[in-house]
């Protein structure tokens, strides 16, 4: 399962293996994402090295997430979704962020690329 094969799948699986699995967070983002993959969030930079070093704290946050999908497209070689990410975090309480992400997928139909504006809201 690739990005291109599923995007909806990968929104829901990628937060789920990286934030809460027991699976090395390199491996796992290796899974989905070509080395070289950039994600531009809310105009800041992360490389490969800044995503993993917020990967292993987060999994120190939270002891849940889902993701609930609103909309996911694939054309060709770009990715477009609108989506929540829910997160049960340890100490109490939950985060609800609402993430629009635009990206770029590789041959191999990984994500080389991403952009994504996100906002936080109100829990339920």
């Amino acid at each position: 399962m690739t990005p291109r094969t599923d995007l909806t799948g990968y929104l829901a699986r990628y937060p789920q293996e990286a934030g809460l699995g027991d699976e090395d967070p390199a491996t796992v983002l290796d899974r989905y994402h070509t080395p070289d993959y950039e994600l531009v969030n809310d105009g800041v930079l992360l490389d490969r090295k800044r995503l993993l070093d917020h990967i292993r704290p987060a999994r120190k946050r939270a002891i849940g997430l889902r993701v609930e999908v609103e909309q996911a497209l694939v054309d060709g070689g770009q990715v477009a979704a609108r989506y929540r990410l829910i997160a049960e975090l340890r100490k109490g309480g939950t985060i609800t962020t609402e993430i629009y992400m635009f990206g770029e997928l590789a041959a191999d139909g990984r994500l080389r690329r991403a952009i994504q504006a996100t906002r936080a809201i109100p829990s339920e």
